[in-house]
This record gives C-alpha cells, sequence and structure tokens, in this order.
C-alpha cells in the first residue's frame, strides 16, 4: 500500500487505484476533511487558505485540485507557487489566513506526493486535529458551495522574499559579517524549489561565490534527495577539489539542512541543530528541546551554557509542543531541523544557513574546526521485524520493567540513557516493526548496545 495517513497529512505514490494511492479523487477527499476541520476549528476570523508546493513532477496536477476543491468548499486560495515549507508556514501567518497546504512529499522519492496541513498558526496539525481530518475523509460526507459562494483565488509569489527578508532582519544574524568574511558556498538543492531561494539568499547575505548543484526545480531529482552521506557523493567530489569554505544541502522542501566541511567531509546532520544552539545560547540563555531519536550533543552543549535540555516525542508538532511549553530557545530534530521561535515554529533550512554563516563569520573559524569543538558521537539505526500478531507496546512496556534501575523515558516507546550511551525503541506507526537506535562514542558501540537490546526484544517476543 502507497497511502499513508498520519499526524503529518496524507503521503502516497500519484497514479494507481483509489484508496490506494494520492489520486485526484482522494486528493479531494483529503481537501475537502481537512476544510471542514479548518472551519469547525479555526481561531481566526479568516476565510482564506494558503496553497504551497515544491517542484515534484506531479506537483501541479495536485496544486490544480487542491486549490480547485478549496474554491469548491467556499474558501478563498492564495496560491503561492514554488515554495519551500517554511516559506509555505510564513505565508499563512503573514497574510492571517485560516490554514495551509503544503504539497510536498520532504525527502521521498520523485513518485511520491503528499498534502501536508498547518493551522492559522503555520504550524502542522496537532495529533487529535490531524486524526479529526482522517475521520472526515472515511466518512466523506461534504457540502460543498453554491455558485454564488465559490472562492476567489490569487496568486502572490513575493513569500520568498518575505521569508528571506525575516531572516536576514534577525537579531543574531549579521549580515555584514558574512559580507566580510567572503565565503565560497557549494549547494546541492536536489532540483527543487531550494534551487530558487537559496542563492537567493545566500547573495543577499553577501556571498559573492556560489556554486549550485541540482539547482534547477525540475522535480526530476539526480539523486536520492534524502540529505544523507550516501546520496550525495557530487557535492563531496566538488568541495573535495577545494575553493569552498562549506557546503550547504537541503530537502526537496528546504526544512532540513546538512552541512559540509571545507575538506568535503559531512559535517553531521545531527550536529546542525547542535550548531545553531552553541551559537544562540550564547545570547539566549534558556531551555532546548529535541526528539528522543537526536544527539545526546545538544544537551552536552546546552548544560554548558547552565541550561536545560528537554526531550520531546519524535515528531515536529511534538517537539514544537514541548518547546512552547518550556519556553525553549532553540530546538528541531537531529535529521537537520532547525526551529529558532525567533524567526517562526517550524523547521527552517533558510534560518540554519544564516545563523550558522554568522557564527563561523564570527569565530573566524574553519567549518573543520569549528566542529571539532563538539562532543563525538554516532548514532546508529536498526529495526526488528515481527509478526502482525505480536504487542509491540506490552513488548516495550517488559523492555522498560527489565530497565528500571537505568534512566528511562516513556513518553514516545523507550529510551534508555546510560552514561557514556543510550538506546531508543519506538514502534512503527504502519508497520509491525520496532525501530532501534543507538548512540555511543563509536559506531561499534552503538551496534553493540542496539543488538543487545534487539537480542532481549526477540527474547521477550518468543516468550
Amino acid at each position: 500500500m502507497t497511502l499513508i495517513k498520519s499526524i503529518s497529512g496524507f503521503r502516497g505514490t500519484i497514479g494507481g487505484p483509489t484508496g490506494d494511492s494520492l489520486n485526484p479523487l482522494d486528493i479531494v477527499k483529503f481537501v475537502s476533511a481537512y476544510a471542514v476541520q479548518r472551519r469547525r476549528n479555526c481561531k481566526l476570523q479568516s476565510n482564506t487558505i494558503v496553497v504551497g508546493r515544491d517542484a515534484r513532477i506531479s506537483g501541479e496536477m495536485v496544486s490544480k485540485i487542491v486549490c480547485g476543491t478549496l474554491m469548491g468548499l467556499g474558501y478563498d486560495v492564495i496560491n503561492i507557487g514554488l515554495a519551500t515549507t517554511p516559506t509555505t508556514e510564513l505565508a499563512v501567518t503573514m497574510s492571517q489566513s485560516c490554514g495551509g497546504l503544503i504539497l510536498t512529499a520532504s525527502h521521498n522519492p520523485r513518485q511520491w506526493n503528499a498534502l501536508k496541513l498547518l493551522n492559522e498558526q503555520g504550524e502542522f496539525l496537532s495529533a487529535a486535529e490531524a486524526a479529526e481530518v482522517v475521520r472526515l475523509a472515511d466518512e466523506a460526507k461534504f457540502e460543498y458551495a453554491d455558485v454564488d459562494h465559490i472562492g476567489k483565488y490569487t496568486e502572490d509569489f513575493s513569500y520568498g522574499q518575505k521569508h528571506i527578508e525575516l531572516v536576514k532582519n534577525l537579531e543574531l544574524v549579521d549580515v555584514e559579517a558574512i559580507r566580510k568574511a567572503h565565503f565560497s558556498v557549494a549547494i546541492d538543492t536536489v532540483n527543487s524549489v531550494g534551487g530558487i531561494i537559496l542563492p537567493q539568499l545566500l547573495n543577499q547575505l553577501g556571498v559573492a561565490n556560489i556554486k549550485g548543484l541540482y539547482t534547477e526545480p525540475t522535480g526530476d531529482f539526480k539523486h536520492n534527495p534524502e540529505p544523507l552521506e550516501k546520496n550525495l557523493g557530487d557535492i563531496k567530489a566538488l568541495i573535495k577539489r577545494g575553493g569552498f569554505d562549506i557546503g550547504f544541502v537541503v530537502d526537496p522542501d528546504v526544512d532540513r539542512l546538512a552541512l559540509f566541511c571545507e575538506d568535503g567531509t559531512m559535517y553531521g546532520e545531527e550536529y546542525t541543530l547542535v550548531t545553531v544552539a552553541d551559537y544562540v545560547l550564547q545570547f539566549q540563555h534558556g531551555p532546548t528541546v529535541s526528539n528522543l531519536s537526536s544527539t545526546r550533543a545538544l544537551r552536552d552543549v546546552t548544560e554548558k551554557y547552565g541550561c536545560k535540555y528537554y526531550p520531546a516525542a519524535v515528531g515536529e508538532v511534538n517537539v514544537v509542543t514541548k518547546m512552547k511549553e518550556v519556553g525553549a530557545v532553540i530546538g528541531g530534530e537531529g535529521n537537520g531541523g532547525v526551529i529558532y521561535p525567533k524567526a517562526h515554529y517550524g523547521r527552517d533550512a533558510l534560518v540554519g544557513i544564516a545563523l550558522i554563516l554568522t557564527y563561523l563569520a564570527k569565530k573566524g573559524c574553519k567549518t573543520s574546526e569549528l566542529r571539532a569543538t563538539y562532543p563525538q558521537y554516532v548514532i546508529t539505526k536498526n529495526r526488528i521485524d515481527l509478526e502482525p500478531s505480536m504487542d509491540v507496546d506490552k513488548i516495550l512496556r517488559i523492555v522498560e520493567a527489565h530497565h528500571l534501575q537505568d534512566q528511562v523515558t516513556n513518553i514516545d516507546g523507550v529510551k534508555i540513557d546510560f552514561p557514556d550511551s543510550w538506546v531508543h525503541m519506538r514502534k512503527s506507526n504502519t508497520e509491525p516493526i520496532i525501530r532501534v537506535y543507538a548512540e555511543a562514542e563509536t559506531a561499534e558501540k552503538a551496534n553493540a548496545l542496539a543488538q543487545k537490546m534487539i537480542d532481549e526484544i526477540k527474547e521477550i517476543a518468543r516468550q
């Protein structure tokens, strides 16, 4: 099955039978359900919804269906065209709309697309709100507007520049310092909307020398779009030839940011947030938040400044909820997702780029030298396949009971913290599997810890 309904929206492959893919009929149903939910729950007196999309090949088709459906339900539509996820989030609040739809499947391959659902604050719907949309879609009882109450349609492609202006005007972004540093920057934007906005951002930050790979927004991704080292051989080779101070890589909707050092080594996606936090905490003391599967290095850096770190369940909406609860000054996820509340409560690669360039400019050091200042950890990722009939929740409860003498967190599966390592076990929402993430000083130690827990879980499952 290639249609997935989750807390972040509806995702699937394009084409195929109804009910089993992201096809026009199901898109209409999902958008209608979202529109009904917004009318019932939006706290603003607004009848407008923003629509933005990444550069996927299916994007134009999906966008026209989405916009037409919203108009058919009586909503006014602002189509902002090709736009990053954080740009669309900002457009919702800037236009005082009651919600927004982002048409992007993030790091999924070219045949995928998705509908990501925003509230009036430009943030993802809560779990309860998303569940309501799914229920409404399954019921499929919608009443559409008559001819005199069809919504209005407008296009506004100015929000990319508005996004850049917001980033440039952040107190901790120093455009003059960046300009004086004379950085040479390489970027890989994997044939999506990053190819439009990143060169504009870098130019306006004062970066004169920019070399772009795959900047044409064709949607025909030249490599696997997930910004992992195994997929990024071209930019790695480019930087290794010399002449660059740093490399930036984004995913198709530009909410994740990965870095390369000047010598062509990967900075480590987990350390994007760590670096931004290190800079921000020097000026804004306060809590930090990341999800349970993110590196411990954020906790270490936070405590270095005498501040407190808090974990959150996996998922951007859960991280944002925790950040608001504790008043975090910075947070995000270890996949390169930086959430800086002074900008907005959403993962934003543009914010990350501007803050990191400012930090490098002020320190006057090489990217690799900055990376060397942080604790060295390695995360490994494994999975355990189980029989569909097995009670995964029960298995994890037994694991937790076996480790009461250790530091255990159970807000999302079971995470066990040891003095020099941790392991996080959580069930998949779509498959009968348990994901096992472990972190230690070396990959060998992390894998050994993960294997120990995998063996323990398999033994429990056999009982």
